[in-house]
């Protein structure tokens, strides 16, 4: 039975589950990420110049973080590792930068590691996460209308869920995939896939709401009903050409219970 539609300007679509990336959907993305990236970034250079070395190219392309004129971390690069990458695949992409410079593979590995723990353990202290504008009304909309929702992300799903509860967004969720769930991360559909079979839904019923170009591309493999793309700035986007509506701002999207009824976002 359809539990719900969500209404994006003279668009319907059938609704019997929303699935959510985490991390510049939820989340605002520097907030979080562009904290742990300056920390892990700072003892990774630390550790090369310790060595006589500096970074394979420019601070700005390991991980794809954009810096103004005065070297203030300003955003990132929606297409680099930053935003689209698993937590193996960053962990590959900086322990190369070490391995460049003379550091076998195994021991730049567990490195890495080592500084993203030691980075995550600053990042306790301050807890720098904070929900998307408008986001709760939406969510609140969603739990009144009866729809499970999921998250679907690249972190780890413990990282996943500490982040939810730092932000006080847990409780919204049924399901928490993270990519360690599954074999293949986004943007194969593996993800989405599992969440809809835990949620007890059809992925045709099912809705994305992603940041990334993988997560419209996981979406699209798993064939979902449809791939809704944030993007924040007023600008129009480039990095989402795979997503069937880009919103600009939560408030562009409405709930309709199955009964007719418009739930109110508050």
């Amino acid at each position: 039975m359809m539990l719900a539609l969500i209404t994006y300007q003279s668009q319907n679509i059938q609704c019997d589950a929303i699935l959510w990336d985490k991390d510049g959907t939820l989340l605002d993305f520097m907030q979080l990420w562009g904290s742990w990236a300056e920390l892990l970034l700072g003892h990774m250079e630390g550790y090369l110049q310790d060595r006589g070395h500096s970074f394979t190219g420019s601070r700005e392309k390991v991980m794809g973080t954009i810096y103004d004129a005065s070297g203030k971390l300003t955003g990132y690069d929606p297409r680099g590792p930053m935003a689209m990458a698993s937590v193996q695949e960053t962990t590959a992409v900086l322990a190369w930068q070490l391995y460049s410079a003379g550091v076998p593979w195994d021991e730049a590995i567990l490195q890495i590691t080592d500084f993203s723990r030691q980075a995550m353990e600053q990042m306790e202290q301050t807890r720098p996460v904070q929900p998307l504008p408008n986001l709760i009304p939406l969510l609140n909309s969603c739990r009144e209308a009866g729809l499970p929702l999921a998250v679907v992300t690249s972190d780890w799903t413990s990282e996943a869920l500490k982040h939810l509860r730092w932000s006080g967004l847990e409780t919204y969720f049924t399901e928490i995939i993270g990519s360690d769930l599954v074999t293949s991360g986004k943007p194969a559909p593996d993800m989405a896939l599992l969440a809809c079979q835990r949620l007890s839904v059809q992925p045709g019923h099912t809705i994305l709401i992603g940041d990334s170009n993988a997560d419209m591309q996981m979406g699209r493999q798993a064939e979902l009903a449809c791939c809704i793309g944030i993007a924040p700035t007023a600008e129009a986007p480039t990095h989402l050409p795979d997503a069937d509506i880009i919103i600009h701002d939560y408030r562009e999207l409405q709930i309709i219970t199955a009964d007719g009824s418009q739930s109110v976002q508050e």
